[in-house]
């Protein structure tokens, strides 16, 4: 817990030498409140038997309320007569306060500095300060906003629309949708026939995929890797078209990075077809970097996915070609 109080003390003080005072108590209603503690300010004056103009003030700190140990700073200054905080600060430290125990520390305050304060009648002005700080504050529970909505798009409480993927029915709530995607938010409430329809049609989506791009939605995570299939590699690939398709940039960043990590032999062609159709810059990068390798470069051109891949984009050809020669220093005939 942290929190801070301050109160201000008025000290009576004599025109001639100052001898013992005893405590001057703060009153039980001016008790400083300061991180669910209570706090009792005592102060006291005494004469400096080797100054004949000087006095030092002796305060006291006590806990008043019961608690564990509490680490606090303590803090004392002075106020000009007209309320204003002086330049002169008496004392500021950290203690660890123990309960039914007090803590005291003296500070020397020449009379010329209380007569800097501008008083002429008699007392001083201090304004004391504790500031609590705890150790060991309770740890902040992790956000659940998504096991939430998670379990709301589970259980269908207000659903308003579904989604009809190659057969299958998939619920939904338009505002979840529409708050996360610009796309659905101009499907489902703009001047599209879709709005006002309580079933929509889906096209060139595998369901698998629209399942787990709809649950991201809600929940801002995908599955383990283990459950997007094994290799992941083909969902993944679905995924970022439906990303695009939808204007969810995290998702479809999220399939990018993974994407980079499934980068092989079997995989870097369908791999730079999807990356060169939905502009993954980096992506597209660890591919080439992939091919500009003699010993890769050998193996893929033999790979269905190779033969795809010059079907559809013809002129990464040209750009594989400039790569391949300029690192891997092989003869090649695409």
């Amino acid at each position: 817990m942290f929190g801070a109080g301050f109160v201000e003390f008025k000290l009576d003080y004599p025109e001639k030498k100052p001898a013992f005072r005893p405590f001057i108590r703060s009153e039980p209603d001016e008790d400083l409140s300061a991180g669910g503690h209570l706090w009792r300010i005592n102060c006291s004056m005494y004469q400096d038997h080797d100054k004949s103009s000087a006095g030092y003030f002796s305060f006291c700190v006590t806990l008043v309320s019961k608690s564990e140990d509490v680490k606090a700073v303590f803090e004392a200054f002075l106020l000009n007569i007209d309320g204003t905080p002086s330049n002169i600060v008496i004392k500021r430290c950290v203690k660890f306060y123990e309960p039914e125990l007090t803590w005291m520390f003296s500070q020397h305050v020449q009379r010329s500095d209380l007569e800097m304060t501008g008083s002429t009648t008699g007392f001083v002005r201090l304004m004391c300060g504790v500031i609590v700080v705890s150790e060991n504050p309770k740890p902040m529970p992790p956000p659940d906003i998504g096991n939430h909505l998670g379990c709301l798009l589970d259980s269908g409480v207000g659903t308003d629309v579904s989604f009809i993927v190659d057969g299958e029915q998939f619920p939904a709530h338009r505002a979840v949708l529409a708050a996360r995607s610009p796309v659905f938010q101009a499907e489902l409430f703009g001047s599209m026939a879709d709005a006002t329809m309580p079933s929509i049609m889906v096209q060139d989506i595998e369901p698998a995929a629209f399942k787990v791009m709809l649950r991201f939605m809600y929940t801002d995570s995908l599955p383990e890797d283990v459950e997007l299939g094994n290799p992941p590699t083909d969902m993944l690939q679905h995924l970022l078209a439906a990303a695009d398709r939808y204007a969810l940039d995290r998702l479809k960043l999220i399939c990018s990075l993974k994407l980079i990590e499934c980068v092989s032999v079997g995989t870097v062609g369908s791999i730079l077809v999807s990356a060169e159709t939905y502009n993954c810059l980096e992506l597209k990068k660890k591919c080439f970097n992939f091919f500009a390798l003699e010993k890769n470069f050998r193996k893929v051109v033999s790979t269905g996915g190779f033969e795809i891949l010059l079907q559809k984009f013809p002129s990464l050809a040209a750009e594989l070609r400039r790569v391949v020669i300029k690192h891997a220093k092989v003869n090649i005939n695409l």
